[in-house]
């Protein structure tokens, strides 16, 4: 402190001057922080709905817990086996359609034990993601659904 210089209530001219800075910067990032957000809507009226979510393509979930990808891939191999399925005998083909589910599976690290537990499963994915191609399979195999045909992985 300078001679004849009294300090007023504690507070000296250097931290008034800090205090006022820091207030300064709380207000501009008080304004900052709130630029862009809409204004609360008006009491007894609702707020707009939020943006709509961008899904990439191929990430959205089928029934039966897998991606669309996913499905897609399992209906593709399928898909590739079906003339093979229509010449051989059924239970040649049973083989060749649990090798391809085991094959998918593993290509896509999906959890085996989920799909051995609920066989049922590889229908439901099949029939959300192409059921012609399932009926086909399943005409071929000569079997009532994809799931009698699954023995094991």
């Amino acid at each position: 402190m300078f001679m004849g210089q009294r300090r007023v209530h504690g507070f000296g001219r250097r931290h008034r001057l800090a205090v006022a800075a820091a207030g300064t910067v709380a207000a501009a990032a008080l304004v900052t922080g709130c630029a862009g957000q809409s204004p609360a809507p008006a009491p007894g009226t609702t707020a707009p709905p939020p943006p709509a979510t961008t899904v990439v393509p191929g990430t959205a979930l089928v029934p039966g817990g897998v991606t669309e990808a996913q499905a897609a891939q399992l209906c593709t191999d399928l898909e590739g086996q079906l003339q093979s399925w229509r010449t051989y005998t059924p239970t040649i083909g049973k083989t060749g359609l649990n090798g391809l589910v085991g094959t998918w599976i593993a290509k896509n690290n999906l959890n085996a034990l989920d799909f051995l537990q609920d066989r049922a499963r590889i229908d439901v994915i099949t029939t959300a993601a192409c059921p012609d191609i399932r009926q086909q399979a399943i005409t071929a195999l000569e079997i009532p659904d994809l799931a009698s045909g699954l023995i094991g992985f």
